[in-house]
């Protein structure tokens, strides 16, 4: 029998690609998503990526009636839906909880009272690297330093690199999901609620559930008017308006991206492998890079000879260096990341081609700072 898949938030970036992926795959898709402004401009239309195949529901995930009506013969809940990015979840504080945790909430309590009648195969619920806010690192003696945190005094001196108690530098190291979480942002907290809201009430109601920690994602598809989220296209909207991409603290700090159809891929996975109910799973690209790095290699595959802007500032929220091992996402999901960075940039590049993207860095920046929120 055909399953049918229900993603929340389904208009969206990572959503596209695994709706395409399940269509696939012989499941038939629904999306449920509010066309929010930010990423989808003020027509609020359908994105033209969307796969016509999918049935496209629109209205918000807060709204009771709204979900109750997409749940109706879904048999898996991919849920994605959420606000995104660190710096304005700092100013947004109410809207980023509502939308994510008792949009969430909202969620669950409709899936409770609907399994009664009809069971869930599978939830996923798409969590973040934010969770962790640090990653791990190891000290000069060899031990491990899991908890980590970067004092306002080091960073007002542009003190970038963690130390131990006795100044020493720490190393960092790739992040496993034991590592204690350390949030840092209202975004980080409101996609542990997510995370740990949708375990929770899947294991009290027998829904299978698997959450899955998402590092920095990027691909087509991804709003490139957004200033709050997705690094990529943020420097992508730079330098196709002939701007400097502009990078806080010293451009050193280290992450992982992930191209958006290993994390589809990813979802795909979740939705078939018991030995994964119940836990937690990294999903990167399992290869670190610099922000400076990542940034001189999408000018030159855009062909676009602009050095990127370093602007010694950082923002509160965040973090120096987190990079996942992704050792157990391969073991149990049997997760197999298939695209490298240059090859993934080279298929954003391609799809950039012809784009034009409205760059909404300053007025982002200026909210910050106006609020404090950067040193």
């Amino acid at each position: 029998m055909t399953e049918t898949v229900l993603i929340t938030g389904g208009a969206g970036f990572i959503a596209s690609h695994c709706a395409v992926l399940l269509l696939r795959q012989g499941y038939q898709v629904r999306a449920l998503d509010n066309l929010d402004v930010q990423i989808h401009g003020v027509e609020r239309r359908p994105p033209a990526y969307l796969d016509k195949r999918v049935e496209l529901i629109i209205g918000d995930i807060r709204s009771p009636r709204v979900v109750k009506r997409a749940l109706v013969g879904a048999d898996v809940v991919i849920h994605l839906a959420a606000r995104v990015g660190v710096g304005q979840s700092m100013y947004q504080v109410a809207d980023y909880t509502d939308v994510n945790s008792r949009g969430t909430a909202v969620l669950l309590e409709a899936m409770v009272e609907r399994a009664k009648r009809r069971p869930f195969s599978r939830l996923v619920v798409a969590s973040s690297m934010s969770v962790y806010g640090e990653g791990l690192y190891r000290t000069a003696a060899g031990t491990l330093a899991p908890s980590v945190e970067r004092t306002p005094q080091r960073l007002k001196a542009g003190l970038w690199e963690p130390t131990d108690a006795s100044g020493n530098l720490l190393e960092p190291l790739p992040t496993p999901e034991t590592k204690p979480v350390s949030m840092g942002s209202v975004y980080a907290l409101s996609k542990y609620d997510q995370e740990r809201l949708c375990l929770l009430v899947g294991r009290a109601y027998n829904i299978p559930t698997v959450a899955l920690r998402f590092f920095n994602v990027y691909g087509p598809h991804q709003a490139l008017s957004n200033p709050y989220s997705g690094v990529l296209a943020i420097f992508a909207a730079r330098l196709l308006n002939n701007r400097a991409p502009l990078i806080f603290e010293d451009g050193e700090q280290r992450r992982d991206f992930v191209y958006v159809g290993d994390v589809a891929e990813a979802c795909r996975l979740a939705l078939r492998c018991d030995a994964a109910i119940g836990r937690v799973f990294n999903i990167g690209s399992g290869r670190s890079v610099t922000i400076n790095q990542v940034a001189r290699l999408l000018a030159d595959t855009l062909g676009v000879a602009i050095e990127p802007e370093i602007s010694g500032e950082c923002r509160m929220g965040d973090i120096r260096h987190c990079f996942p091992d992704i050792s157990r996402a391969c073991s149990v999901l049997d997760y197999c990341p298939r695209t490298t960075l240059e090859e993934g940039i080279g298929k954003l590049v391609e799809w950039l081609d012809g784009r034009v993207a409205v760059d909404r860095v300053g007025e982002a920046l200026t909210a910050l700072a106006s609020r404090g929120l950067t040193v």
